[in-house]
């Protein structure tokens, strides 16, 4: 369906009495909200695997199969859409046979693009697609282009979805799994500009097309859908040189794009907790950028051809690691701060969902923005899962096209917009997602209900705190977490909201 033209007034955010701002709608679906877009990440770095969603049969941690128990619990809740594996960097330096038959004769690598940790391979092929299958997920598989050869994936890919009596199809049987996996989505390399190989663009495309073309014949028919190694951000280039040469060997190109509360790459990225305003303020605004970066990517994409999806299938935020942590495992604490920059990132991939084929954020267990931390035998949810739960509602809903003027939230000589909304129908039913965020002021928001059909408010729930610094430590793990909202009101015809600093809020309305 083509944009709706946004006629009739539907909203209107209040930073005062006498301040006001508009938001139009005339209530209309216009596309489905893919539930890819609320994908998760796990790879091979730190303590995301080893510790974080794999134990071992043997280890005192309660645990099913070797799989951790309260972290599956927590990502069964979730309702985890697609989790992509094994990287990441890592991706480039995995080769699969290291990681299948039994685990006493799994050889020890390096991994040595994150602290040079030494690992077993106790978690490999079959225990990734065990734990897709229990949790009721997509796969995403990333092969190894960077120092991979196309036999390898070739053998991979028969090993995993293979039905022939042949070798590797064979040496699954053995492994104990007689039926084939499904492998849903297939990234061709990964970051194949930086670890993934450093290649120039021309240089990658040629090896996309060898790759691409096997990836399908081996595949047994179950034809995956090919993800391109796309773009670092800002480089378009990249972008429209693999949609020239490549589009018509691929579904889906990616992108990744990473917030830093200092953009500097080689110093201080910033600290994950006790930072100051400037740089809560600052993980906000660079977050906004997002909305930038999607549409010029699907512009360059959808100028060359309107089949291939964007996937930003890295994305959230960088900080420094915690102090004391491994260096190298990329452990960071995760803040309300963050929080609010999940949900407005979400409503950005709203905006431009129909040309996005999945987004993932990095990475789902205790490395960079996290839905769960643990420690020992302890875990925590985050402010973070809390945004990812409270949106789960927009998964394969109809987005609902908004226009408005925000006020504005000026800190240091910048402003940027202080409120964010998404609103989506699903089984008549409406879901609005609003976020403040204003570090100190309240702003109010008024909803037309007659504009999408709709006379009360069927529940509401907020997820905010007194600091943006807050977050949830394992001693006290209910810091920020979600609670009923009473500050949303419906009276002739109208929906009032009164969000308070820092907070995200979503309201069912029927």
């Amino acid at each position: 369906m083509k944009r709706q033209l946004l006629l009739g007034a539907a909203l209107a955010l209040t930073m005062s009495a006498s301040a006001q701002t508009r938001l139009l709608t005339d209530g209309q679906e216009e596309f489905q909200i893919p539930a890819e877009i609320y994908g998760q990440f796990a790879e091979h770095l730190g303590r995301c695997i080893y510790d974080g969603i794999w134990v071992g049969k043997d280890s005192k941690i309660p645990n099913t199969d070797g799989y951790r128990t309260d972290v599956f619990n927590a990502l069964k809740d979730l309702q985890i859409p697609v989790l992509r594996w094994p990287g990441g960097c890592f991706a480039d330096t995995y080769h699969w046979r290291d990681g299948v038959g039994p685990t006493s004769k799994r050889p020890r690598i390096k991994n040595v693009f994150w602290g040079g940790t030494m690992e077993d391979n106790s978690f490999g092929t079959d225990e990734f697609f065990t734990l897709c299958e229990r949790l009721g997920c997509k796969t995403y598989l990333s092969v190894n282009v960077g120092s991979g050869t196309v036999k390898d994936m070739n053998d991979w890919l028969e090993y995993i979805t293979g039905t022939e009596d042949c070798p590797n199809v064979n040496l699954r049987k053995q492994n104990g799994r007689e039926k084939p996996y499904k492998i849903d989505f297939m990234g061709i390399g990964n970051e194949s500009w930086g670890c993934g190989g450093n290649m120039t663009p021309e240089f990658y495309s040629n090896l996309y097309r060898q790759y691409s073309g096997y990836a399908h014949l081996y595949s047994n028919n179950t034809n995956p859908v090919r993800v391109a190694s796309g773009s670092n951000d800002f480089d378009f280039n990249w972008t429209k040189v693999l949609m020239e040469r490549c589009h018509n060997n691929m579904e889906h190109i990616s992108l990744h794009y990473y917030v830093l509360p200092i953009r500097d790459w080689g110093g201080s990225k910033g600290p994950d907790r006790g930072f100051n305003e400037d740089q809560y303020f600052s993980v906000i605004r660079d977050g906004y950028k997002m909305d930038e970066l999607v549409k010029k990517h699907i512009d360059i994409i959808q100028g060359i051809d309107k089949r291939i999806k964007l996937d930003v299938d890295e994305w959230g935020i960088w900080t420094d690691q915690e102090p004391g942590s491994i260096p190298g495992h990329l452990y960071q604490q995760n803040t309300l701060r963050d929080a609010i920059l999940a949900s407005t990132t979400f409503d950005i991939f709203h905006k431009y969902a129909n040309n996005l084929g999945m987004c993932n954020i990095a990475q789902v267990v205790n490395v960079l923005q996290s839905m769960v931390l643990t420690k020992g035998d302890k875990m925590v949810l985050t402010p973070t899962y809390h945004v990812f739960k409270m949106y789960a509602v927009h998964q394969n809903a109809q987005y609902i096209p908004m226009s408005f003027h925000a006020p504005k939230y000026t800190y240091n000589g910048e402003s940027i917009d202080a409120v964010s909304a998404t609103l989506s129908k699903k089984n008549g039913v409406f879901h609005l997602s609003l976020t403040n965020v204003d570090s100190k002021k309240e702003n109010t928001v008024t909803l037309d209900l007659s504009s999408i059909n709709a006379t009360s408010v069927v529940k509401a729930e907020i997820l905010t705190s007194k600091s943006f610094n807050d977050y949830n430590s394992f001693d006290n793990p209910n810091v920020v977490k979600t609670v009923s909202f009473d500050g949303a009101t419906a009276k002739k015809g109208a929906l009032t909201v009164k969000l308070p600093p820092m907070s995200v809020v979503t309201i069912e309305l029927k």
